[in-house]
């Protein structure tokens, strides 16, 4: 073979060695492209199946004896708040103000105090073809539809509270501070609820360090947990476990009656 013809003939082996390298390295980059987006479509779906699953409507597997449970955790609550003379003696509107912001809180540390638990399942008529009707929301809109994300949060601040275990006097003071809450907006006699809460924070700390002397970041522990608590909606509470019982009555007023009248 002569000189040029060898030169030639290497030059097309390595043009095309060159173009089935590029070509190679062009299938890998392309099928690379390829998986990530097709692994970023699977994501986005499992994100959305997520989210989808997170918003499920649900309710109580067992309402009767649920909703015993919850009324009767419900009856001590407002017997909570009738028993402390610094709260009777409050003004009738400051009263009803801090029922209406306190009496969730409150209710989520009576189920934690009773050692509550319950189980919810799916709504019946939640099919999948009701929620392909209803769109990419995967629910219907609704501040009030328990849902199962909201359920896992009250799950999640009754699991922080037990973790805590709690004396049955620190309870007690945990209620009293959450009850008398100086920021709830419209309150008269602002000054003195703010010095109901910091007593009761104060007898607080005395008493958890009483009990767990060793355990100096108990008491900022507890703080921490009980300003999680107002985060578990009234709509959830009130749908989940009370609106069977109740009907179509309002539930502030239901409150005010248990709690005002004899």
């Amino acid at each position: 073979m002569f000189p040029l013809e060898e030169n030639q003939a290497n030059y097309t082996c390595l043009s095309f060695q060159h173009q089935q390298h590029h070509t190679t390295l062009q299938d890998i980059l392309s099928r690379r492209n390829s998986d990530h987006h097709s692994n970023k479509l699977k994501l986005n779906a499992t994100v959305q199946n997520c989210r989808c699953e997170q918003r499920r409507r649900v309710c109580l597997k067992e309402p009767k004896a649920t909703h015993r449970m919850a009324s009767s955790i419900l009856v001590k609550t407002v017997c909570f708040m009738r028993s402390l003379p610094s709260f009777g003696q409050l003004p009738l509107g400051d009263q009803l103000l801090l029922l209406r912001h306190g009496w969730v809180p409150l209710f989520v540390m009576g189920l934690a105090q009773e050692k509550t638990s319950f189980e919810v399942t799916d709504v019946p008529n939640s099919s999948i073809l009701r929620q392909i009707l209803l769109g990419p929301g995967c629910t219907e809109k609704g501040t009030d539809v328990p849902t199962l994300d909201k359920v896992n949060r009250l799950r999640t601040c009754l699991h922080h509270l037990w973790n805590l275990d709690l004396s049955q006097k620190e309870y007690a003071y945990i209620k009293g501070a959450m009850l008398f809450n100086p920021a709830v907006q419209g309150l008269s006699a602002l000054s003195s609820i703010e010095g109901l809460q910091q007593e009761a924070q104060r007898v607080l700390q005395e008493v958890s360090h009483l009990l767990h002397p060793q355990d100096t970041s108990r008491f900022g522990h507890i703080l921490v947990v009980a300003s999680t608590l107002p985060t578990v909606g009234h709509g959830l509470v009130t749908e989940l476990f009370f609106r069977p019982i109740i009907g179509n009555t309002d539930m502030l007023h239901w409150l005010s009656q248990m709690l005002f009248i004899q």
